[in-house]
């Protein structure tokens, strides 16, 4: 299917590895110009070059930090215009929430929760001039079902989703749309570490704590980042503008409930 996309200019923030990344491959390969960004500037133009290859597609990387006013400003100075915008951030480290201080509650609110919101600020009013304007929202399936530990994590990205629910609403008539996509457990570092953690914490092989955490998805299997770069594009396709203010779950049929 042509989405509609070539000649379009994206930003997917946080795109040096994991899902950032597939969203941004995805639509290279549709035909987006596409703005990529991470914080380890060496790291960042060795994804710019294997995108680039890959798609044939205008790749331009733009290190800096997403969390901030100023790494904020460079991702959206890197294009004449944006058409695109993928939020994605890091979310913070599993704790207990006792151990969550003021210090750290702040800091978790500006990644996942104000961070995207500047974004939106920065680029939508060109999106509704222009009538074409597509943002997705990397969250997380905890919005849905929050998991302990990640209480800081599912709190803000649930802000996030809440905030934005009437703003959506009001850039309908503007072809502006904004949906959420809300990953489960994913083939990507973010899981790897999360695994050699608790086999640290539990003297249990690596391996075995994989196949139990597969074990207990339906799918019986971890996702394949390739997959939520598909839906990724889609959402941002011409397609799509009949879409929006959802939250659209990817994990394997995981969460229990229907709605």
């Amino acid at each position: 299917m042509d989405l509609g996309l070539s000649g379009r200019n994206a930003i997917v923030c946080a795109s040096s590895r994991g899902l950032g990344r597939a969203c941004a491959e995805a639509l290279a390969r549709a035909g987006a110009r596409v703005v990529i960004n991470g914080r380890e500037a060496d790291r960042l133009a060795r994804v710019r070059d294997d995108i680039a290859a890959g798609s044939g597609a205008d790749i331009i990387a733009v290190a800096a930090d997403v969390s901030t006013a100023e790494g904020r400003a460079a991702l959206v100075e890197a294009l004449p215009q944006v058409d695109i915008l993928v939020n994605n951030n890091g979310g913070p480290p599993p704790r207990d929430f006792r151990a969550v201080d003021r210090d750290a509650m702040i800091a978790g609110l500006e990644a996942n929760m104000i961070a995207p919101i500047a974004m939106i600020q920065a680029v939508v009013d060109g999106m509704v001039e222009r009538r074409f304007g597509r943002i997705v929202n990397i969250t997380s399936g905890s919005v849905k079902m929050p998991l302990a530990g990640l209480d800081l994590s599912s709190g803000a990205r649930a802000g996030l989703t809440g905030f934005l629910g009437g703003v959506a609403r009001a850039l309908a008539a503007s072809n502006v749309t904004i949906n959420h996509l809300l990953p489960g457990a994913f083939d990507t570092d973010r899981i790897h570490a999360l695994i050699e953690r608790q086999s640290k914490d539990s003297g249990r092989p690596p391996e075995e704590l994989r196949r139990q955490r597969e074990q207990s998805i339906p799918a019986r299997r971890f996702g394949d980042p390739a997959e939520f770069g598909a839906a990724c594009a889609f959402l941002c396709s011409a397609q799509a503008g009949y879409i929006t203010g959802q939250s659209l779950l990817i994990d394997g049929g995981a969460f229990p409930g229907i709605l």
